[in-house]
């Protein structure tokens, strides 16, 4: 049933405990996860324009390490994985990326940080909104 899971990561705390989840779907079922994190371009808004390429380099290269960071994990547990790090708004980002690798399931956390749910909404309320594919959430406290 599932063969493509995406996991969005941000890289936080709760993100390991969501990559535990979607590693032990993708190996019960031999699946392939994707491991993908997003250099979130929102902060730009209110950044000078002499700071946005240094911002954009840490934002990637935190992605990075995020994506990784899950990658080592699922292939501990000889799980397929693949990575990738994108610019944009993340539940878009998400979506497209999902659509793009024909992904059948996505986990995702729902903790999401202050900003995110008091002045854009939370991403994961927005993909699990728009989502064609199953979205399996993971609240901090599991």
């Amino acid at each position: 049933m599932y063969e493509t899971i995406l996991f969005p990561t941000d890289g936080t705390a709760h993100a390991d405990t969501v990559a535990e989840h979607a590693i032990d779907i993708a190996a019960t079922r031999d699946a392939t996860l994707h491991v993908f994190s997003v250099a979130d371009d929102r902060a730009f808004l209110i950044l000078s324009e002499d700071r946005i390429d240094d911002v954009r380099m840490d934002l990637r290269a935190r992605a990075r390490e995020a994506t990784d960071d899950a990658a080592t994990m699922a292939l501990d547990r000889d799980v397929t994985v693949e990575t990738a790090v994108d610019d944009g708004r993340p539940a878009e980002c998400i979506l497209e990326y999902a659509d793009r690798v024909d992904a059948d399931l996505i986990v995702m956390g729902t903790s999401g940080d202050d900003y995110e749910r008091n002045v854009v909404g939370s991403v994961s309320q927005q993909v699990v909104r728009t989502s064609p594919v199953p979205v399996l959430t993971v609240g901090p406290d599991a």
